[in-house]
């Protein structure tokens, strides 16, 4: 099994590329990743997989100009190469006024925790033996499918300015879907930094029992519904919002949902959201891709929106500094950010159903995308276990719907939040830590059969 490289070997390959000549700066960005992925179908395993790729990104700086080369050679020999490269391309790329410079020296903190060598060394044989836990709760006549990866990472920022900083971490994920009888079928996720934290049996139960009780779905009359999202459904509203609004390059351009209403009411008293790599419970590194120490983001606060992330790009456009919310270079979207975090309330999901006079339970939502960014329009369908609530009680499952929803008119309409809150990642590259929700207000379309 492989390892961190570690922050002195990361060096001293580095240095190779930082002593380029005839320009005015360079920065190198490493990164290491190496993960395990078991599937599996019909509950059985059927395929494990595995991965390790280890790349260098170098940019480099002619006045106003820049150029970024990548290779995944990890020496001396090719940062050299891969900083001659980019020194080619800068010298003739057109220069950009909003160019900060590179990021100065700064210590970032440290996340304790966050690399687990359990986690990171996880070998197939332990993947396959969580999994038939998972599977030993699912009942006869249904069957499981999902996926259990393992995975690790390093990260490495080392430029001209003296800045060098150096995060590991690790990263477990298990999602499961049960199906069977008729037509019903039930969801369970978990993510965490240890693969320990995971409890596979639970996870099974959750997803069964969401199939048991799915069974026989009706037919639902699309319309304006009050909706209780669980999680992994607020996790679609949360992160699609982070890319439509958020980036303050976005924010900037006039392209965010949310140009212009700085200081405004853009959702529910009881909504706060906040980007912070660094809150327990989160998957983060405290710095990002240019080497700047990450801060907390306040994004929307009691529902007013706060403000966006900056790398430092964004941040001279707007006349602040950075967030330490930078993407890998060369990066035309601007800032991100990674670890969305919506505050918790006091409520159960059970006292949601109670106070509920007619409405949906959505265990998660499916297949979404933009409609219209301006507005963050995003549709969708539900899956996995969709409820029809009457009188405070579910009365029985439905057949999956079609959603076309504003995001921030659905937050606006929030009622009560969740106490309790999970990891969930509606993109690759993000988690987020999110609460159930109950909306008074969210627009489904039209049935859909899948």
């Amino acid at each position: 099994m492989p390892g961190p490289v570690g922050p002195d070997e990361i060096r001293r390959v580095a240095d190779a590329a930082l002593g380029v000549s005839g320009v005015d700066g360079v920065e190198v960005l490493f990164m290491h990743e190496w993960a395990g992925l078991t599937r599996f179908a019909r509950s059985s395993v059927h395929q494990s997989t595995w991965r390790e790729d280890t790349g260098i990104r170098v940019r480099v700086v002619a006045g106003r100009r820049t150029g970024v080369a990548a290779t995944n050679g990890f020496g001396e020999a090719s940062a050299r190469e891969a900083a001659a490269s980019a020194r080619e391309m800068a010298l003739v790329s057109s220069p950009d006024p909003n160019f900060a410079g590179l990021a100065p020296r700064a210590d970032a903190p440290v996340r304790e925790g966050g690399f687990d060598d359990a986690t990171a060394s996880t070998t197939p044989e332990a993947r396959t033996t969580s999994i038939l836990a998972l599977v030993g709760r699912v009942r006869d006549g249904f069957l499981a499918a999902g996926a259990y990866e393992t995975a690790a990472a390093e990260i490495a920022v080392a430029n001209t300015e003296g800045q060098f900083c150096w995060a590991p971490y690790t990263r477990a994920s298990i999602t499961a879907v049960v199906s069977g009888g008729e037509e019903g079928s039930g969801f369970g996720e978990r993510i965490a930094a240890r693969a320990t934290d995971l409890d596979f049996e639970e996870i099974g139960r959750r997803a069964m029992d969401k199939a048991f009780a799915s069974q026989g779905p009706r037919y639902a009359e699309p319309g304006r519904y009050t909706v209780i999202l669980e999680p992994a459904a607020t996790s679609t509203l949360s992160e699609f919002l982070a890319y439509l609004g958020f980036s303050g390059r976005a924010l900037a351009e006039g392209r965010s949902c949310f140009s212009g209403n700085e200081g405004e009411q853009v959702a529910a008293a009881s909504i706060s959201i906040r980007d912070d790599a660094l809150a327990p419970g989160t998957l983060g590194i405290p710095f990002d891709f240019e080497g700047t120490p990450k801060k907390q983001v306040t994004l929307v606060e009691n529902g007013v929106f706060k403000g966006g992330v900056h790398d430092r790009r964004s941040a001279k456009q707007t006349g602040t500094e950075s967030t330490g919310h930078a993407l890998p270079a060369p990066n035309p979207e601007g800032p991100f950010p990674l670890n969305v975090c919506v505050d918790a309330g006091d409520a159960t999901v059970e006292q949601m159903i109670a106070s509920t006079e007619r409405g949906l339970l959505v265990t998660r939502l499916h297949y979404a995308n933009v409609v219209n960014p301006m507005d963050a329009v995003i549709t969708g369908m539900t899956r996995d276990g969709t409820f029809l609530i009457e009188g405070g009680a579910i009365v029985g499952p439905v057949k999956n719907l079609r959603f076309t929803q504003s995001i921030p008119e659905a937050l606006k309409s929030a009622e009560m939040v969740g106490r309790d809150r999970e990891l969930a990642g509606e993109f690759f590259f993000a988690d987020s830590l999110v609460p159930a929700l109950k909306l008074g207000d969210f627009q489904f379309t039209s049935a859909s059969d899948h």
